[in-house]
């Protein structure tokens, strides 16, 4: 199936990928991969074909609404994670959990929260990093020039302001799907 992403990316899309092409597969076995700008639901093609293409295992959370069937079991096999938005419980704990629980684990996020414009990322995928201990790989989704541009690892300090206004200069200027949504 490799081949057939590849093919799909490189030569009928026209995509290409540069920047830490092997997400640090080799040493960074778990982390959080911030993918930005979210815009449109071709993103999530998109990020899964790269993931194919640059052959790096990545999951994500969606809503449990999403893992039954007929798509559960697709959802699933490509990485998804269920989550029980309406439980009691602390969203990041919970997601932090899941990092303790493989030896491999690296979880997307789009930390806009909407594929619609927003002036505010959401902290929640911050929160979860510094929770389970593990680097921030960012990645973008700059269809204006057909490219994922991907980050080394990024280790967050305890300074939010400052960690975001650093991961947000990675994303400077990059177009997404609709760019009046970037």
């Amino acid at each position: 199936m490799t081949w057939l992403a590849k093919f799909i990316y490189f030569k009928l899309l026209g995509w290409k990928v540069v920047g830490n092409i092997n997400f640090s597969r080799e040493t960074i076995k778990k982390a959080i991969i911030v993918a930005v700008p979210h815009t449109s639901w071709h993103d999530f093609y998109i990020g899964v074909l790269l993931r194919r293409v640059v052959g790096v295992k990545t999951n994500f959370v969606g809503k449990k609404e999403l893992f039954t069937w007929p798509f559960g079991y697709y959802f699933r096999a490509i990485g998804g994670v269920p989550l029980n938005r309406s439980a009691n419980e602390n969203k990041v704990e919970a997601i932090a959990k899941e990092f303790k629980k493989h030896t491999e684990f690296r979880m997307a996020f789009a930390p806009e929260g909407t594929r619609k414009k927003v002036e505010k990322w959401r902290t929640g995928f911050y929160y979860i990093a510094k929770e389970a201990n593990v680097p921030v790989i960012m990645f973008t989704l700059d269809f204006e020039n057909k490219q994922n541009k991907v980050s080394e690892p990024f280790y967050l300090t305890d300074d939010i302001s400052a960690d975001f206004a650093f991961m947000k200069s990675f994303y400077k200027g990059v177009k997404g799907k609709v760019p009046e949504y970037s």
